[in-house]
């Protein structure tokens, strides 16, 4: 079982990360689908995809969760039956899953040198802090990426911009935390910002 790292912000959360390393066959083993979650999988034209679906199951498990007590709204956001607040993430070969008291959003990245050339269409204010000839500007930017993309998650408003509302306080790569913001319809809400590296890889969540 790959469970590559289980992080506690605080006593009411809890973030556990998966490297994906097994097969699509053995992934599907251990795990018990509903007959949508099922469909859903097998029309997945993508065995990357697929295998971040099911990875997400065992992170589910992992929990003390199945599949059956996760559900979405109208708008896309997952919740649980038992109303806890859950956010899910997968990236290429690592997926994650926070469950919360409180309102969560998370996020994963592949970190790449790609993210400078739609930089612009993220992010405004960071402009201000950002020097895109430093060595971890890449890294930097990333971050940031999982920011907006995590509170994005847990605003879950249609609407909402990454570039226009979303606001994320300056930091350092190795502070490990930071503030964040979503300014819309001239109400602010704060939220407390975590985030980690590892293999190539950015993870960020925001709790409120």
């Amino acid at each position: 079982m790959p469970l590559y790292k289980t992080i506690t912000p605080n006593r009411e959360t809890t973030v556990k990360i998966w490297k994906i390393k097994e097969s699509y066959d053995a992934l599907m083993v251990g795990v018990d689908l509903t007959s949508n979650s099922l469909k859903r999988v097998l029309s997945m034209k993508s065995e990357l995809h697929q295998r971040g679906f099911l990875s997400v199951r065992h992170l589910l498990k992992a929990f003390g969760y199945a599949d059956a007590d996760l559900f979405y709204d109208q708008n896309g956001k997952p919740h649980l039956k038992d109303g806890k607040q859950i956010s899910i993430t997968h990236s290429f070969n690592f997926s994650a899953v926070i469950v919360s008291d409180l309102i969560v959003g998370i996020d994963i990245e592949k970190q790449r040198d790609k993210i400078g050339v739609i930089a612009h269409k993220f992010i405004d204010y960071e402009l201000d802090y950002l020097n895109n000839t430093a060595n971890d500007y890449i890294n930097k930017l990333t971050v940031i990426w999982c920011i907006k993309e995590s509170l994005y998650k847990l605003f879950c408003t249609p609407g909402l911009s990454f570039k226009q509302h979303c606001l994320a306080i300056p930091f350092e790569i190795n502070d490990e935390e930071t503030i964040a913001w979503i300014d819309y319809k001239s109400r602010k809400h704060r939220y407390n910002i975590e985030f980690l590296e590892f293999e190539g890889f950015t993870c960020a969540y925001a709790i409120a």
